[in-house]
């Protein structure tokens, strides 16, 4: 498995770009560790054995991870970072490191330094960011899943531009240990997979606490597999209209309000709810995500701005703006969000929403395409994405069918530490078959 994996993605690389590095001698020594266990019948779970990438701003001990830039292109950790140390413990096989947006501060992942990942599905277009990389990796078949790192929508919005299932947790259910921060208050670490189920099985690979990371969270890990199944019969889906389905490409509203249908015609309910601190949303993300990567990356702003991108350099220089009465104001915006999406969660199960208010561009494009009109990019990708770092509470996206060519994602948000019921509902969605078995043209 892991040779032909390689093999594949080898050649495949010079198509879509995903991978910056590879693992070759070091994965098929892993494969054949984890071949002997298996033959010898010490089965460690359902990831052993299996061949998979990571996003390079996940450290593995001893080897070069460069976050996509110049300024850290020949780092080398002494340690691996949480999330991947737990997957080694699982059994898993680490076949390379993917490309990304430098530093994970963009959401297209057209990179200077490493050149353009393409979207399998129409390889003119952008695959989504920051983990662009690990998104077309796994719709591509160059990797069996991943992790992605989410700080706005990052694991969102590749897995919804792919087609894709993919998981930010709680915050703080997932240990970042090892991954280097892009905004500390909003970074999270989560699956990029094909199905739900292999996202459950990744999430119960990677969740608990880890001292060593003072946003980790020492909270019971469900066992993710054996939550899914049953039926949504008795569901209540929240739907908050004033935000969520404002400002939408057309195509995009209907093929998720007919998954919502679908569940409502399966026994499932819909309650409307009101969150009016929403409006903030976009600001408070802005001033808080900026802030801290600025706060970050300063020193090296003043001693070698010449080596950042040119997009990534003028977002640092921006954040340096915010004075710090602007990002103790978005903290006030951002507890009032969260107190109104609590307070929301208590009378529902779940909320559901477009995950992309707006369809994947071309890649060069610093706009998309809303209904007929021009939208800056950034802005409309992370939207509907942003709320959910700015109160920590987990969101999945799964497919929600085909605009045209290219998929349409629907996110799932939901109570803390609560994954087990959105990878539930995810799986009532995916059960439907939104995707009527296509597949990326440039999968294998």
């Amino acid at each position: 498995m892991t040779r032909r994996a390689l093999e594949y993605a080898h050649a495949k690389n010079d198509v879509i770009n995903a991978f910056v590095s590879f693992r070759d001698d070091a994965a098929m020594a892993e494969a054949e560790k984890a071949e002997k266990e298996i033959a010898a019948g010490q089965v460690r779970g359902p990831l052993h054995g299996v061949p998979m990438a990571l996003k390079d701003n996940l450290y593995v001990a001893g080897e070069v991870t460069t976050m996509s830039s110049k300024i850290h292109g020949d780092f080398v950790s002494e340690h691996d970072a949480t999330p991947v140390s737990k997957l080694r413990e699982a059994g898993v096989v680490l076949t390379g490191k993917l490309n990304m947006h430098e530093y994970a501060w963009g959401i297209d992942n057209n990179s200077p330094h490493f050149g353009p990942v393409h979207n399998p599905w129409d390889l003119d277009k952008v695959p989504g960011g920051s983990s662009g990389g690990s998104g077309a990796a796994v719709a591509s078949d160059m990797s069996y899943s991943t992790l992605g790192t989410d700080t706005a929508g990052s694991i969102r919005i590749p897995s919804a531009a792919n087609g894709l299932v993919g998981l930010k947790p709680t915050h703080g259910r997932v240990a970042k240990f090892g991954c280097y921060p892009l905004a500390w208050t909003l970074d999270h670490i989560g699956p990029m997979s094909k199905t739900v189920a292999d996202a459950a099985a990744m999430l119960g690979a990677i969740a608990g606490f880890d001292r060593r990371d003072p946003t980790s969270v020492d909270a019971p890990v469900d066992d993710y597999l054996a939550a899914l199944g049953g039926d949504p019969k008795g569901l209540v889906i929240g739907v908050e209209e004033n935000y969520f389905f404002r400002d939408v490409d057309s195509e995009i509203e209907r093929l998720v309000r007919a998954r919502i249908d679908d569940l409502v015609s399966r026994g499932a309910t819909v309650q409307k709810v009101q969150i009016p601190a929403l409006r903030y949303s976009e600001w408070t993300e802005l001033a808080t995500s900026l802030s801290e990567a600025s706060a970050i990356h300063h020193q090296d702003l003043i001693d070698r701005p010449q080596d950042f991108g040119a997009d990534i350099r003028f977002l640092f220089y921006l954040g340096e703006l915010f004075s710090s009465v602007d990002y103790l104001q978005a903290q006030q915006a951002r507890r009032q969000i969260k107190q109104e999406f609590t307070a929301a969660l208590d009378d529902v199960d779940v909320i559901m929403a477009p995950t992309l208010p707006v369809m994947a561009p071309d890649i060069g494009s610093a706009v998309a395409d809303l209904n007929g009109s021009p939208v800056d990019l950034v802005q409309a990708f992370i939207r509907f994405t942003g709320p959910s770092n700015l109160t920590g509470l987990p969101a999945l996206t799964v497919p929600a069918g085909l605009n045209g060519d290219l998929p349409v994602g629907l996110q799932i948000i939901g109570k803390a530490f609560d994954e087990a019921t959105l990878l539930r509902v995810g799986g009532y969605v995916e059960e439907s078959d939104p995707m009527q078995g296509r597949r990326a043209p440039n999968a294998a």
